[in-house]
């Protein structure tokens, strides 16, 4: 029932969407500091709890009712996604960020979850491009970015532009990234798989410390 809800949606008012451009998405130099909470980023996209079909089919009825709930529509994305249902899942997000535009109160959060969900689904690249758009727009130097960008850039194989990503952590709050002892409570969003790889940049970076410049 849910694949099938999932399905019709999508196609009664898909957008053609532009083939994906397989070319690596440039990032400006880190900043020296990362102190913005961003808590426009991090927004909750809608309240509507559950799970399964009963949650689809809630928030399935919030796009009925109102064309421009983007958060639900964007709740839709990440059920897709994370079930496998890449074009679903792509499908409801592009339609959410071009709805909402770039002046609505959702604007970032929906991009900034549309890369976790993204990368979750195996898609480091395309996590990158939403994530990128984040840093570049808006002046807004969120305390997510270093270690969010040095994860998904050491997972594109990127690892020089990892490191220094993670230095910007480091020299934001240096008692928590020196040597983390607990990601799990740093970070308590991300997965297991997530603060592994975190690590890795983490020794990466403490090894080129000791590395003749």
């Amino acid at each position: 029932m849910k694949t099938l809800k999932l399905r019709t949606l999508a196609l009664a008012g898909s957008l053609l969407l532009s083939p994906l451009v397989l070319q690596a998405q440039t990032l400006p130099t880190p900043a020296e500091f990362y102190f913005d909470e961003d808590r426009a980023a991090q927004r909750v996209l809608d309240n509507q709890r559950g799970e399964g079909d009963a949650l689809v089919s809630r928030l399935l009825r919030s796009i009925e009712r109102d064309p421009r709930a983007w958060g639900a529509m964007a709740r839709l994305g990440d059920i897709a996604l994370s079930s496998g249902r890449q074009e679903v899942g792509r499908d409801f997000y592009a339609r959410a960020i071009a709805g909402a535009g770039d002046r609505h109160g959702l604007s970032r959060s929906l991009r900034w979850h549309y890369g976790w969900a993204l990368y979750r689904a195996g898609d480091a690249e395309a996590a990158l491009e939403q994530w990128a758009e984040l840093v570049a727009v808006g002046g807004v130097r969120g305390q997510w970015m270093p270690p969010t960008l040095a994860l998904v850039l050491w997972k594109l194989d990127r690892k020089p532009e990892a490191i220094q990503w993670y230095a910007a952590a480091v020299r934001t709050e240096p008692d928590q990234w020196t040597s983390p002892t607990d990601l799990s409570a740093l970070l308590p969003q991300w997965r297991a798989e997530e603060h592994a790889t975190l690590l890795e940049v983490q020794r990466a970076w403490a090894q080129s410390l000791s590395k003749p410049f």
